[in-house]
């Protein structure tokens, strides 16, 4: 679902950017006025679980692959406006670290994965939940609903900008500028794949640990006031972290799917499949490759186990200190570190 550069223009990839630059702002506003500094090794934990689990590629039909994002759960704990900020310093990490999605494109994944798929879990974890206690049935069943939609519905809106491609930017004979896929092609492929496999993943994975939570840690479930994590009437971050460890220990699982996911080809793979790249595809992929490209995956050590794990541990350390910064940065710029 990571749009790399080339796939879309500029034009769509700026309009998307300045979608997203309000709801930054306002997911700051709403995180500042809300969360506590105290609660930002929470927020930490959740960028860090999505970026962990976006590493764990599925094969799914058709050669390709696919993989959750659990945005939905870092809302239904956190609220969808700290899920926002959680998501988009994975994304952002992912690219500038990985090459996991393009430069010119984080506005528009972001948009579909960061403020789409959360905001729209959220909002249907809430509608289904409404009036739950909080160790009811209903919020389990709830949250792995919203997860459900909330990334088809990502899924969805990256088809759809992807799709639009040939028909808005193409020559006078009709060759396609960027994605040289219409939206004939990118939608039945983008929803195949979530609504019968990814979709599946991320309700399963939201689902369980909303039921884990409601046993464990109930007071989690309470959204934005949810409870700083103390030694007292709080909870505890250790079990949390301990999850997220054995998450990366068994994050080289990951490496099972090697095929490239759908839409995500590189000009040489779209050459094979099509004889030819798109000039403005030729023009703007690549052009940032990341710090360890690809995971590691570059031959060598990198290659190998260890090294996909030596990068999950790099992106959790990076995007963990990044978003623990920024929530304590702006919980005391509100007065609410206390």
């Amino acid at each position: 679902m990571h749009i790399p550069d080339g796939y879309i223009s500029p034009q769509t990839a700026g309009g998307l950017w300045a979608i997203m630059v309000p709801v930054w702002y306002t997911a700051a506003y709403k995180v500042k006025k809300v969360l506590k500094a105290k609660q930002a090794p929470l927020v930490a934990i959740g960028a860090a679980f999505t970026f962990v689990i976006m590493m764990f590629n599925v094969p799914v039909p058709g050669g390709t692959s696919g993989h959750a994002v659990g945005g939905t759960l870092v809302a239904v704990v956190l609220g969808p406006w700290a899920a926002i900020i959680s998501v988009t310093v994975a994304l952002v990490i992912q690219a500038l670290f990985f090459g996991d999605g393009g430069i010119i494109a984080i506005g528009a994944n972001c948009f579909n994965m960061a403020f789409v798929l959360p905001v729209s879990g959220y909002f249907i974890y809430r509608l289904l939940s409404a009036g739950a206690p909080a160790s009811g049935a209903r919020r389990w069943i709830g949250a792995g609903i919203g997860a459900y939609a909330g990334i088809n519905l990502a899924a969805f809106m990256t088809a759809v900008e992807v799709g639009i491609q040939p028909g808005l930017f193409h020559a006078a004979d009709g060759t396609p500028f960027y994605s040289p896929y219409g939206l004939s092609q990118t939608i039945p492929a983008m929803m195949l794949v979530h609504s019968t496999v990814i979709g599946f993943i991320e309700l399963a994975v939201t689902s369980l640990a909303v039921l884990y939570l409601q046993r464990a840690h109930p007071g989690l479930l309470g959204g934005a006031a949810a409870p700083a994590p103390d030694a007292g009437g709080g909870f505890r971050l250790k079990p949390l972290i301990i999850g997220l460890l054995l998450m990366l220990i068994f994050v080289p699982l990951g490496l099972i799917a090697s095929a490239t996911a759908w839409g995500e080809w590189s000009p040489a793979e779209i050459r094979q499949r099509f004889g030819f790249v798109p000039e403005g595809m030729r023009r703007f992929a690549g052009i940032w490759r990341g710090i360890l490209p690809g995971y590691g995956a570059q031959g060598g050590f990198w290659s190998s186990v260890p090294g996909y794990l030596v990068s999950g541990v790099v992106g959790v350390a990076i995007i963990g200190a990044i978003t623990f910064l920024i929530v304590t940065f702006l919980s005391r710029r509100s007065g609410k570190s206390a």
